[in-house]
């Protein structure tokens, strides 16, 4: 039997992904990870049975559970750090991970241009950042909208002197960037160091030799091999990245991404492969709102930031802060909104909320005198606007606190959502992760 479990972040992203990923590979005995949005930007921590730990990047999260990994054309490239990442696995005893990888040819690269171009931007911001990973996906995905297969791409890495007439392209207009902005920027070394990405004349030799190995290692197959893979006996897990709230049509402008976060990437992968087996739609969120870097959180509290830190996220030059609210279901009947029909929930963290004195929950926002349960979803056609005003709403709403019992949580948000819970998550490992009986999973 054929079978694709379809995973998608109902928060700002850092539900637990890559944990959650990791059980269900290991529970469906799933033969491969299919990457369906984001880039390089991802930190998907996974905690194996012997202690072992990686933070999944571009490899599949179900990497050290056997399976392979298949990055979609969706998916955003970061060579040099896809190496280093690999470095990493290896070193964990998981053997050559590039072996068992396939790379869409279409698969767009991010390049240290639009890295460079990416933080300088930000900087140039100063105090009205909008939030950044600082990986360059933003830039990419402006030069791919503007000059289409003047992109880079992963398949141009086959053919060197294509390779290097695309990155001079990109370089080129990259550094053009500079002049909407460079007035605004801050007399730093921060500064000069990204500046000195972009003006370096001697950047093409360094590069393409940086590029060789990736090149040598890569897999990179046709765009209509995901047929190949969907077509073997057994299970697909799709992986998200980032969250349904940090979409950049359907979240809140302009605190969001360059990427399509809701599982739209994934029907239409499916779609394109001619697939006609199960499908099990997959919502993930913790049992507390997180955020890392700037954007409305309505019920953030400095005090549960400081009581709750993460293992991985930590304060970054670019994201900045991880911040920490309470669980919000203003926003996961919004995210629900956003992703379409799932059948069935992932509740994350369940042992770091019991941590903590009198956990509460917020069901409804007040905005002045009117009582907020549902944000107004815009179906139909997106409008920037439309979710730039949803923003300003976030930010002068006050959320109404009230104690929840970590122990009935599953079942309240089971009956306030309207999606069963299906896996219940008390600590990083498999071992820590409970099925819930006839839910889904």
């Amino acid at each position: 039997m054929n079978r694709a479990l379809l995973t998608v972040d109902l928060g700002f992203g850092d539900s637990g992904k890559g944990a959650v990923v990791d059980f269900l590979t290991r529970h469906t005995q799933a033969h491969t990870v299919v990457r369906y949005n984001g880039g390089a930007q991802a930190g998907h921590r996974v905690v194996a049975p012997g202690g072992h730990e990686h933070v999944f990047s571009q490899f599949g999260s179900g990497t050290l559970a056997g399976a392979a990994t298949h990055l979609s054309r969706f998916m955003l490239v970061e060579p040099l750090a896809m190496l280093e990442e690999a470095r990493h696995l290896r070193a964990l005893g998981a053997g050559e991970p590039f072996e068992r990888t396939t790379i869409d040819a279409r698969a767009l690269v991010l390049t240290p241009f639009a890295r460079a171009v990416n933080r300088l931007r930000e900087l140039a911001r100063g105090d009205a950042r909008h939030g950044s990973c600082g990986m360059g996906v933003g830039e990419t995905m402006i030069d791919f909208l503007a000059h289409g297969e003047r992109a880079l791409l992963a398949g141009d890495f086959a053919d060197r002197e294509r390779l290097r007439a695309k990155l001079a392209f990109l370089r080129a207009v990259n550094l053009a960037k500079l002049t909407e902005f460079a007035a605004a920027l801050p007399d730093t070394p921060t500064v000069a160091q990204e500046r000195a990405v972009l003006e370096d004349a001697a950047w093409a030799d360094t590069l393409l030799d940086d590029y060789a190995e990736w090149s040598e290692l890569a897999y990179v197959v046709p765009g209509d091999y995901l047929h190949t893979i969907m077509q073997r006996p057994g299970a697909v897990v799709f992986e998200a990245a980032q969250g349904v709230l940090l979409d950049e049509w359907r979240g809140f402008h302009p605190y969001t991404t360059w990427s399509t976060t809701t599982l739209a990437n994934a029907y239409q992968l499916l779609r394109e492969a001619g697939y006609h087996g199960a499908i099990t739609r997959v919502g993930i969120t913790r049992a507390y709102a997180t955020r890392h870097g700037a954007g409305p959180l309505p019920t953030e509290e400095l005090v549960l930031s400081a009581a709750l830190p993460d293992a991985r996220n930590v304060f970054g030059a670019w994201q900045q802060g991880f911040r920490v609210g309470w669980l919000d279901l203003v926003l996961l009947r919004y995210a629900l909104a956003a992703a379409g029909p799932l059948d069935t929930l992932a509740l994350t963290c369940l042992d770091r909320l019991a941590e903590v004195p009198a956990p509460q929950i917020c069901r409804h926002y007040r905005d002045g005198d009117a009582q907020i349960e549902r944000l107004a979803f815009l179906a139909g056609e997106p409008s920037l606007e439309y979710q730039e005003a949803l923003t300003q709403q976030l930010l002068r709403c006050q959320p109404q606190l009230e104690a929840v019992d970590v122990a009935g949580l599953p079942a309240l948000l089971a009956r306030e959502l309207g999606v069963p819970i299906g896996l219940l998550s008390y600590g990083a490992g498999p071992s820590a992760k409970q099925l819930v009986p006839g839910a889904g999973l």
